[in-house]
C-alpha cells in the first residue's frame, strides 16, 4: 500500500506540471498523513532542522562565486594563457578545454556554470581553427561535468548537509578522483585524434618552452582563488560557509582587477544566484519532507533486510544502485536526484559496510553521468545553445558518449581501489 501511494502520488502530482520540489513535498505530506496518524506537522521541523544548518548556508554563496566567475571574464584570460601549452600535442585544444574545466571547476562548484563559462569560450576558438565540432562539444560536455567532482562542489556540499558528513573530507575526497577522469579524458582525446588526425588541425608555430611557461603563470590569479577556498578548509583556518565567503570576496576582487567585472556584472550574478537558489531550496524542502516521511515508517531499514535477504551480495546491490542513477539520470538532473534519492540509498549502502566518503564521490559521479544523459542532460543543452543549434542536442549526446563511458570506468575503479578517494581525507583529517 505505501509504495502504491509514493509512487502514485508522485506521478499524479508531477503530470499536473508542478515543480519537482512541490510534487516531492506533497507526496511526503500525504504519506504522513495517512501513513503517520496525521503528523504532518513534524514536517516543519524537518524543514526546519535542514535550513537551519550552518552547513548548508555555504549552498548559495558558492553558487554566487560560481555566478561571478561566468560572468567575470576569467575564464577567457585562463583559457587564452593554457593555450599554447597544449599546441603541439595530438589533440591541441581539446586539451585545452579538459585542464581549463578541470581549473575552473576548482573554484566554481558548479558543472553547469563550468561548462557554459569554458564553452563560450572554446567552442567559437576552436571551430574557428576547424577543429571537429562534435569533438569540441564532447570534450566540453565532458570536462564541464568536473565542476562537480573537482571541490569545492555543489554536490558535496548538499550531500554532507543531508547525510551529516564532514563537508572538508568530501572536499579532499573529490581531489584524486576528479584529477584521474580528467587524465582519462585526455587520455581518450589523444587516442582518438592519433587515430583520426582530421579531428584537430595541426599548428605551425612553435613558441618556446619560457614562453610557454610565463604564458601559463598568468593564471596565479585563479590558483590563489583556490587556495583561498581549499587551503583555508584543508589547514582548518575556516568551515566551508567562511571559505566559501572568503571565495566570494576574492572572486569580486580577481575579477574586477583581472577581468572584465563590473557592478553590473555583480548584480546579475546574485540576481541569477537567487533564482537558482531557491530552485534548488524547493527541491531540498520537498525532499526533507518526503525523507522525514520514508524514515519515519522505516522504510530505508526495510529496504536494507529486503536488500540483505534477496542472495546479491553488497557489490551487486552497488550495481542496481548504480543502474537505478543512470535510468533516473535520463529524467532528472544531478542535484534533484541525488536529493530525491540519498534518504534511501544513503542508508541501504552504508548499512552494507561502504564508506560514506567514499560513497558521497560515487554519487555525485553518478549524477555526473546523468548531465550529460539525454533528454534532461543539462550539460547537453546548454551546450548545444552555446553553438546556436550547430550542434544538436542528439549529435552533443553522441559526441559525449565516450566520456560517459569513462564515468563508468571511473566507477569500476573506484569500486576496486577505494583508497583513490580516501586516500587524502585519511591523511589530513
Amino acid at each position: 500500500m505505501f509504495w502504491t501511494t509514493l509512487l502514485s502520488a508522485l506521478t499524479i502530482t508531477a503530470a499536473t506540471g508542478a515543480a519537482l520540489g512541490a510534487a516531492l513535498g506533497i507526496t511526503g505530506m500525504i504519506i504522513l498523513h495517512f501513513f503517520v496518524g496525521g503528523a504532518t506537522a513534524l514536517a516543519l521541523d524537518a524543514v526546519w532542522n535542514v535550513f537551519n544548518s550552518f552547513t548548508l548556508s555555504a549552498i548559495p554563496l558558492f553558487i554566487i562565486l560560481g555566478e561571478i566567475l561566468l560572468r567575470s571574464g576569467l575564464s577567457e584570460r585562463v583559457y587564452s594563457a593554457l593555450t599554447p601549452a597544449f599546441t603541439k600535442v595530438p589533440g591541441g585544444l581539446l586539451h585545452t578545454n579538459i585542464v581549463v574545466c578541470t581549473i575552473f571547476g576548482a573554484v566554481s562548484g558548479s558543472s553547469l556554470s563550468t561548462a557554459a563559462a569554458i564553452g563560450s569560450v572554446a567552442y567559437p576558438e576552436m571551430t574557428s581553427r576547424g577543429y571537429s565540432r562534435s569533438m569540441v562539444v564532447g570534450s566540453l560536455a565532458g570536462g564541464g561535468t568536473l565542476g562537480l567532482l573537482i571541490p569545492p562542489s555543489l554536490s558535496f556540499l548538499i550531500f554532507g548537509a543531508l547525510t551529516e558528513t564532514s563537508i572538508g573530507r568530501l572536499f579532499l575526497a573529490g581531489i584524486v578522483p576528479g584529477i584521474m577522469v580528467a587524465g582519462l579524458f585526455m587520455t581518450y582525446i589523444l587516442i582518438r585524434c592519433l587515430m583520426n588526425p582530421s579531428l584537430y588541425p595541426r599548428e605551425t608555430t612553435h613558441l618556446p618552452v619560457m614562453k610557454v611557461l610565463r604564458g601559463a603563470l598568468q593564471i596565479w590569479p585563479i590558483l590563489v582563488l583556490i587556495f583561498a577556498i581549499m587551503g583555508s578548509i584543508t589547514f582548518g583556518w575556516a568551515t566551508p560557509t567562511e571559505a566559501a565567503a572568503i571565495g566570494v570576496a576574492a572572486a569580486v576582487i580577481v575579477g574586477f582587477v583581472w577581468g572584465d567585472f563590473t557592478l553590473k556584472k555583480l548584480w546579475d550574478s546574485i540576481y541569477h544566484s537567487v533564482q537558482l537558489y531557491a530552485a534548488i531550496g524547493l527541491v531540498l524542502i520537498g525532499a526533507t519532507i518526503l525523507a522525514q516521511s520514508v524514515a519515519l515508517l522505516g522504510i530505508p531499514q526495510d529496504v536494507l533486510e529486503a536488500a540483505t535477504s534477496s542472495g546479491l551480495n553488497r557489490y551487486g546491490i552497488l550495481f542496481m544502485v548504480v543502474l537505478v542513477y543512470l535510468i533516473l539520470g535520463c529524467f532528472f538532473d544531478g542535484l534533484s536526484l541525488m536529493i530525491m534519492t540519498l534518504p534511501i540509498v544513503f542508508p541501504l549502502l552504508t548499512g552494507l559496510g561502504f564508506d560514506p566518503i567514499w560513497l558521497g564521490v560515487m554519487i555525485t559521479i553518478m549524477i555526473e553521468i546523468g548531465q550529460i544523459t539525454p533528454p534532461v542532460g543539462l550539460n547537453l543543452s546548454v551546450l548545444s545553445s552555446l553553438t546556436k543549434n550547430q550542434v544538436t542536442l542528439g549529435q552533443a549526446a553522441i559526441a559525449s558518449i565516450p566520456y560517459w563511458l569513462i564515468f563508468l570506468l571511473a566507477l569500476v575503479i573506484l569500486t576496486a581501489v577505494p583508497q583513490i578517494a580516501l586516500f587524502l581525507p585519511n591523511l589530513l583529517f
